[in-house]
């Protein structure tokens, strides 16, 4: 009763310091030049981080074993390893970072999404199953958690790479279907004159200095998205590998083409490719980040899409969402 208790004061908390840190995010998105809120930001995450913390180990306690036996569980450790990942350059540094614009708002729209009324069934623990009745649970769903996270975050840095690059292409299209929009409401006169005020202000600043800034910004992303993806691989390694040895405990078998293993499989190929592109100079940048865009999506459909299957040895994992 008094875990219990316990536990759901830390939801509570935890998903009222989420409420006020989006807020926070948001407003330090539109106003970077307010430092108290940035600095508001990273205490909001730190107690959360920590609010978590306290919720998983009060499961483990209550329950004995780590909590990672379901979708809502393995939800609430990736967001707690996002917060982790956040908060090691910060306290490292002091400073902001191009990691933490990723990082922050992955943490906080992955445990609201835990923490919503979809997954309600599953935030009451159960009694593992036969097959997670092992200790190769904590080092095998851990390292594959943690190592998602890592990917992930990396793999939204080299989207965000892509963006920046090619950011004129990007204003390009939009400017032509918005051309095309306000001519088809007579709205052409009004249009050009608006193009040559924001050219007016554009030119203000020299276009040297301008490049030199992005060129900056695009080699910090490129360099924290190949730190977090090599992080993140060498986690997905071993999680692979200790999965393999417990699958032939379990089943008597290394390798099952499993749904889950596949796909697992086909991520690790993907950001091994991602990594040996990195190892040629000609492809660092723009090669090496579309694969890791691909890699990203594939990641969602090994831990998410599924689970949405319910088949295979990993079928334990399904869940349905509740729709009220």
């Amino acid at each position: 009763m008094i875990f219990s208790t316990l536990e759901h004061i830390l939801t509570h908390i935890s998903f009222s310091m989420v409420s006020v840190v989006i807020t926070l995010h948001l407003i330090t998105l539109l106003a970077n030049e307010i430092v108290g809120l940035y600095n508001s930001l990273e205490k909001g995450m730190i107690v959360t981080f920590f609010c978590i913390t306290g919720l998983l180990v009060t499961r483990w306690v209550y329950w004995k074993h780590l909590p990672l036996s379901n979708l809502y569980e393995s939800l609430i450790f990736l967001s707690w390893s996002f917060y982790f990942i956040h908060l090691i350059p910060y306290f490292f540094k002091k400073e902001k970072n191009s990691l933490s614009a990723i990082t922050a708002p992955s943490a906080i729209f992955t445990q609201g999404f835990a923490t919503s009324g979809l997954l309600t069934e599953m935030h009451q623990p159960a009694i593992l199953v036969p097959a997670l009745q092992s200790q190769w649970l904590m080092m095998h769903v851990s390292m594959m958690v943690f190592g998602y996270a890592a990917l992930l975050c990396g793999s939204l840095l080299s989207v965000t790479l892509l963006i920046i690059t090619f950011q004129k292409d990007i204003i390009r299209i939009v400017d032509k279907r918005r051309h095309l929009l306000n001519e088809s409401f007579f709205f052409g006169e009004i249009q050009s004159i608006n193009e040559k005020k924001s050219n007016i202000v554009q030119n203000t600043l020299p276009f040297y200095v301008r490049n030199y800034y992005r060129s900056q910004l695009i080699e910090q992303l490129n360099h924290w998205s190949y730190r977090v993806i090599s992080l993140g691989f060498i986690f997905l390694t071993i999680g692979i590998l200790s999965g393999a040895v417990w699958a032939n405990e379990a089943w008597g078998s290394y390798w099952n083409w499993d749904p889950k293993e596949t796909w697992a499989f086909i991520t690790w190929t993907v950001f091994a490719i991602y990594l040996h592109i990195r190892t040629n100079k000609n492809f660092r940048s723009v090669s090496s980040a579309i694969v890791a865009c691909i890699g990203f999506l594939i990641i969602w459909i090994c831990y998410f899409g599924v689970n949405l299957l319910g088949i295979g040895l990993h079928s334990y994992g399904s869940f349905t969402l509740m729709l009220n």
